[in-house]
């Protein structure tokens, strides 16, 4: 197994920790960029030789060109992984406008930042691998999730037109959608909007039983999704999209088909805006 190094935000808890911490155990090399060092702490110590954590807010935009601009310029990077990101709940009405712009700025123009940042030293040193991190709810929506749902929806479609653009350059791109997990994502770091009484007892609020932990945990188990990314990056080529869990994949699937279903009934109305058939 050749070694490689891994450039990764947010790395101090979740999916990142978890990916992380199995790339370092297999003697790979990783950036891992955390909010905090004191979050690193563990992995600092344990891997010294292999582990670097620069500090990073993906908000910052600047910060983002120095982190990417750094790690290559210390050698080769193989694999870019935008993992950085946090879920708001709430309906649309109860997000104040700080929360919306804090949740693009991260998800989704965090996200974009990094990927853009990454390319032209990607294309320089003839390929390599970008894995983004969205979810399933990049495919299917829920009430009270509808900022969170804009944010991944947005960096679905712009890794998906990426992937074609680099594609000749050798670089893959892999959007990986995962179901619900047994992170602090869900238990722990979710930011929940000032909820107003009159969405009780409405789909708007049905996500606060499922961050409850009283009321069952999540399927996914985060070590074992960890290892199903890490494992992408020997396919070729690159899998475009990877759902991770039975029932995130089982609710893709039949959202799809009835988005399929539906667009087929539209097929006369679709043609009657056309110009006719010669014109």
């Amino acid at each position: 197994m050749t070694s490689r190094t891994w450039l990764i935000t947010g790395v101090s808890s979740g999916l990142g920790h978890a990916l992380t911490t199995q790339l370092l155990e297999r003697g790979d090399q990783v950036i891992g960029t955390v909010r905090s060092r004191d979050k690193a702490a563990d992995l600092l110590d344990k891997f010294p030789d292999t582990f670097t954590a620069p500090v990073l807010d993906v908000t910052d935009t600047a910060a983002v060109r120095k982190v990417v601009d750094e790690a290559f310029a210390a050698g080769r990077v193989d694999v870019v992984v935008s993992n950085a990101g946090y879920g708001l709940f709430g309906a649309a009405e109860e997000l104040t406008d700080a929360q919306v712009d804090h949740i693009i700025a991260t998800n989704l123009t965090g996200s974009i930042t990094l990927i853009r940042a990454a390319l032209p030293h990607l294309r320089a040193q003839g390929g390599g691998r970008i894995i983004q991190m969205s979810t399933y709810g990049g495919q299917v929506a829920f009430a009270g999730n509808s900022l969170y749902h804009a944010t991944k929806w947005g960096i679905e479609g712009f890794a998906e037109a990426v992937a074609q653009e680099v594609a000749p350059f050798g670089i893959g791109v892999t959007i990986v959608e995962p179901g619900g997990a047994r992170t602090e994502f869900r238990y722990g770091s979710a930011r929940v909007a000032d909820l107003m009484d009159v969405y009780d007892d409405t789909p708007a609020h049905a996500f606060q039983a499922m961050l409850d932990p009283a009321n069952g945990l999540a399927p996914g188990d985060p070590q074992r999704m960890a290892a199903r990314i890490i494992e992408s990056a020997d396919t070729e080529p690159a899998p475009l999209r990877m759902v991770l869990g039975s029932q995130a994949l089982t609710a893709t699937i039949d959202t799809l088909r009835k988005r399929i279903d539906d667009f087929e009934t539209q097929a006369d109305l679709a043609r009657s805006t056309d110009y006719p058939a010669g014109q």
